[in-house]
């Protein structure tokens, strides 16, 4: 109980509400809106949770299958191969469109997800009925590839691995460089934060029905570092507070410090989101599906993490605080330089 006090006297009350008319900026009551918070933070964990449920679309380098490539020239419709393929071969089928280096030639490339993948005698089965469609668009294979599940296994896991060590390695410098607000808890609050995004963003993945795949593990390793940044920021603040004002209730020391970074973290947040919407608006008009897929979960993530930063780990660590009987943070003694 050296660095905290549990309670404040009248006249130090009186003697912060009169610092506080002092600040140039409007302070809002985050903490007030603690239980609204919670509330909100655990409805959509639990919805993104449960939209598992409605079917989780798992890319082929995850789950394994055949890819079967072709080079035709002139205009196809990929639902019609779509829906013919699938009638052949009795499972569904991802079919995608490009541009080869020929100016004339396009790509048609077939995707089928299965642990064993295709024999050869249903991929010339395949080939015959793509030709048959279109005879006169000189249909040819390019390419015809078993894809291994367990490459795809293999690189899910170290990304897995690589986000729980990021993890324990964000816990770690918070809670060193952040020693004086309770840095353990402050780290810990921040990755339950930033993992309440993770859950949302693979939420919002799954809804809008985007595979996932290698982006959605980009995504994930992106947001580990970008979504921490704001809340660093934030608890940057309250230490520089509890020094400026002493004695300041814990309560109103979060609630000054979200009101002067609220400005800078919602400028951040919303230069970074509209980027990702110039993207996602050339990709639509190009038809880049896989760099809509990055940028398009990117901004729901983008939400959540500001949402947390500001919101919900600000409001846990206070939670936290006050379950440890921690009302006041008193301010750090600076070392005395000493005297030649």
């Amino acid at each position: 109980m050296s660095k905290q006090t549990k309670t404040l006297n009248e006249p130090n009350e009186s003697k912060q509400q009169s610092k506080y008319k002092n600040l140039d900026v409007k302070v809002r009551d985050f903490i007030g809106k603690s239980k609204f918070f919670f509330i909100l933070s655990l409805v959509l964990i639990v919805l993104s949770i449960l939209s598992t449920f409605t079917g989780v679309d798992i890319a082929l380098e995850f789950k394994g299958g055949t890819i079967i490539t072709y080079s035709y020239v002139g205009d196809v419709d990929i639902s019609t191969v779509e829906d013919t393929v699938e009638e052949l071969i009795g499972s569904g089928v991802t079919v995608q469109q490009g541009d080869s280096l020929d100016s004339d030639t396009h790509t048609l490339t077939l995707s089928f997800s299965s642990n064993d993948g295709l024999t050869i005698e249903m991929q010339s089965d395949v080939t015959d009925a793509v030709t048959a469609l279109y005879p006169n668009n000189e249909v040819t294979l390019v390419d015809s590839n078993d894809v291994d599940a367990s490459s795809g296994s293999e690189f899910f896991t170290k990304c897995i691995v690589a986000a729980i060590f990021a993890a324990l390695i964000l816990i770690i410098y918070i809670a060193l460089r952040f020693k004086q607000i309770s840095g353990w808890s402050a780290g810990v609050c921040a990755v339950l934060g930033l993992l309440s995004t993770l859950i949302v963003t693979y939420g919002g993945v799954v809804l809008m029905r985007f595979e996932i795949d290698s982006n959605f593990m980009a995504v994930i390793l992106t947001l580990l570092g970008y979504s921490i940044n704001d809340t660093i920021v934030i608890y940057d603040r309250i230490r520089e507070n509890q020094t400026i004002l002493p004695g300041t209730p814990i309560t109103d020391l979060v609630n000054i410090s979200n009101s002067q970074s609220i400005r800078r973290t919602l400028q951040t947040s919303v230069t970074t989101f509209f980027a990702m919407i110039v993207v996602t608006v050339v990709a639509l008009v190009s038809g880049l599906d896989s760099i809509r897929s990055f940028s398009v979960p990117m901004m729901v993530g983008i939400m959540m993490g500001t949402y947390n930063s500001l919101c919900f780990v600000p409001a846990l660590w206070v939670w936290w605080q006050k379950r440890r009987g921690v009302t006041t943070l008193q301010p750090v003694k600076k070392k005395k330089k000493a005297v030649v």
